[in-house]
């Protein structure tokens, strides 16, 4: 009866001690779970951030998670607004409309450029004929005045086939669409709305692949990553000479209209939680290998210690006044950059 007795109380002793263990691991489950960064936005952004975030959890062991969605720059800065996600990825300036909802809800940010793209038209291999296309060109095929009237590559060029093309992109939720539309028509989002868009740009570099008639416009990265299945076509801006999307030529201004700066948007409040600020200056830091890896074009290394020193001292707003800012060179946005502003 002892011995059955003093067996009981080992038992309960054991079971009170893996309850507290159970507790304390149950707490510090809550305590993961509960330490999550959320971001969306833009898919152009999408494969930089999404690899900082690999190596950021990768770095933290699991301790934090890192939650990306992609539901374009529109879409990014609507829930960023609301105060949904830490920070919003873009591919474009936060504009008038997105300002005020921020301002609203009394969401206060930091404006932080993290790479330049260009935005890459891009046809199947088959196409022998369309290797350079000008702005008027691109104009011709896109604008709304083309809608059920320009169908044909003859109708472009007398000289391409008389035979209908196809076009794809990212849709009116993307910044990509916003650029493209404000550099190519010269007004946002106007544009022949029979084209087929998808918000995801390797859906438009598949179906593009899949068709000798076929033109779309991706980010670069995007294009990268497919060079065995889609071609790059050389943009003429009215020099009379076409230049292919590059390095040599982001940095020294002469692929126009297509290159333009991408950011983050930080929320300033979220940013106050240790975990946002950790990754914040764990991105900016990392930022010039990462955008390398993932075929994008770095900015100089002083444009880097001026998103650590903006982070640092909580520089706000934008300095693009809600517009869309085209023929940008890298020169130009570090000018913009260091001008001295308030929200």
């Amino acid at each position: 009866m002892l011995k059955s007795y003093r067996f009981s109380l080992m038992e309960g002793v054991a079971f009170a001690i893996l309850s507290v263990l159970i507790g304390f691991v149950g707490i510090a489950s809550v305590a993961v779970a509960g330490t999550t960064i959320k971001i969306d936005g833009s898919s152009t952004m999408y494969p930089i951030t999404e690899a900082v975030a690999e190596d950021f959890q990768a770095s933290k062991k699991g301790a934090i998670k890192v939650t990306l969605g992609v539901s374009g720059t529109v879409g990014g800065f609507t829930k960023f607004c609301r105060g949904e996600i830490d920070i919003a990825n873009a591919s474009r300036p936060i504009q008038k409309n997105e300002m005020k909802a921020c301002n609203k809800a009394g969401i206060q940010y930091v404006e932080l450029p993290v790479a330049f793209d260009a935005l890459t038209v891009v046809v199947n291999p088959k196409n022998d004929w369309s290797k350079t296309m000008t702005v008027a060109e691109l104009k011709k095929m896109w604008e709304p005045a083309a809608q059920g009237k320009i169908t044909k590559w003859s109708q472009v060029n007398r000289k391409w086939p008389d035979e209908p093309f196809k076009l794809y992109g990212p849709g009116p939720a993307s910044g990509s669409f916003d650029y493209f539309t404000q550099a190519i028509i010269g007004e946002a989002k106007s544009s022949r709305s029979d084209f087929t868009e998808f918000e995801d740009h390797n859906a438009v570099v598949q179906h593009v692949a899949a068709d000798k008639n076929a033109l779309g416009f991706v980010g670069f990265s995007y294009y990268a990553e497919n060079q065995e299945k889609v071609r790059a076509v050389a943009i003429d801006n009215g020099t009379g000479n076409g230049v292919y999307p590059s390095a040599e030529a982001i940095e020294d201004g002469t692929y126009q209209p297509l290159s333009r700066p991408i950011f983050i948007y930080v929320n300033m409040k979220a940013a106050e939680k240790p975990e946002v600020k950790e990754f914040v200056t764990f991105y900016i830091k990392n930022a010039p290998s990462i955008v390398k890896r993932v075929h994008y074009f770095t900015l100089p290394p002083r444009a880097y210690t001026a998103d650590m020193e903006f982070f640092r001292t909580k520089r706000l707003g934008t300095v693009f006044d809600g517009f869309i800012p085209v023929g940008l060179t890298i020169d130009d946005l570090l000018k913009r950059e260091a001008r001295l502003y308030e929200n």
